[in-house]
């Protein structure tokens, strides 16, 4: 819900205290109470990170999450918790997101929902239909598969080791949109590059001997983590279809770094 590993733990953490502070004697469902305290939570933490994004310097990316290989493997979930699907539910307002999560992802009713967003469940009905709409028009192709993702990437990690350019040109999709983002950090480029050859002499100025990638697992699909001179740079996701790499999406902030030194299981 929130495309943020450290602001989803505050939140946990938010609701944890409520939750030991609470009479459960008074309350009658337990599942419910933490769904509708967490979801209330969430949504406030939603409305301060917009406005924390609307002076975000250049494009904003999700914060990567190393999860186990075995996310790929259940298809939704690791679809739900792409960089692609959490950048499309960036254009939601922070309610549609809320109600879509909660129902598209986690299968909540509308009944449960509407009493965790304070909403009437009419209404969540017809939030719910509209989010759904507005991300089915904008959500990526199918995934690739698990097997296509990893040949496309390691493609990918010879081309740029090697600093071949040709190479480069050759997987990448000559409409390959590339997303960088540094937060005013570290460079960055502040607008998406769009584009093969654009990408490619992007990517190639930072190519050096002493660039190394390391084949990872984020946010369910396969990742390259990326060092220079031994010193983590940032971590590189792509979007691939039919062999070719359409999407990459460069986060080299470092407060967006914080989550790549253990394995992060997820589960529905």
């Amino acid at each position: 819900m929130l495309g943020s590993a450290a602001d989803a733990e505050d939140v946990l953490q938010e609701t944890w205290l409520r939750w030991t502070n609470v009479d459960l004697d008074a309350v009658r469902d337990h599942r419910a109470y933490l769904v509708r305290v967490t979801s209330r939570q969430a949504l406030n933490r939603l409305r301060t990170l917009s406005r924390r994004k609307e002076t975000y310097v250049g494009p904003w990316l999700p914060e990567p999450l190393l999860t186990t290989p075995d996310v790929a493997d259940d298809v939704e979930l690791a679809e739900s918790v792409s960089m692609a699907m959490l950048l499309v539910l960036e254009t939601l307002t922070p309610t549609e997101r809320a109600v879509f999560v909660l129902r598209e992802v986690f299968a909540f009713d509308h009944d449960e929902i509407a009493r965790s967003v304070d909403k009437t469940p009419a209404a969540v009905r017809q939030i719910a239909h509209r989010a759904r709409a507005h991300v089915a028009a904008r959500r990526p192709h199918a995934p690739a598969s698990p097997a296509a993702a990893r040949g496309a990437l390691a493609a990918f990690q010879r081309a740029i080791e090697t600093g071949d350019v040709r190479h480069l040109l050759d997987v990448l999709a000559p409409d390959v949109v590339l997303l960088s983002d540094g937060g005013g950090v570290r460079h960055a480029a502040l607008r998406p590059v769009v584009g093969a050859a654009k990408a490619a002499r992007l990517l190639s100025a930072g190519l050096g001997p002493d660039l190394t990638a390391e084949p990872t697992h984020v946010n369910g699909a396969p990742a390259l983590l990326v060092r220079l001179a031994g010193e983590l740079d940032g971590i590189l996701t792509v979007g691939v279809d039919g062999g070719l790499v359409t999407h990459l999406y460069y986060v080299r902030n470092p407060a967006k770094l914080s989550r790549l030194a253990h394995e992060t299981p997820l589960r529905r």
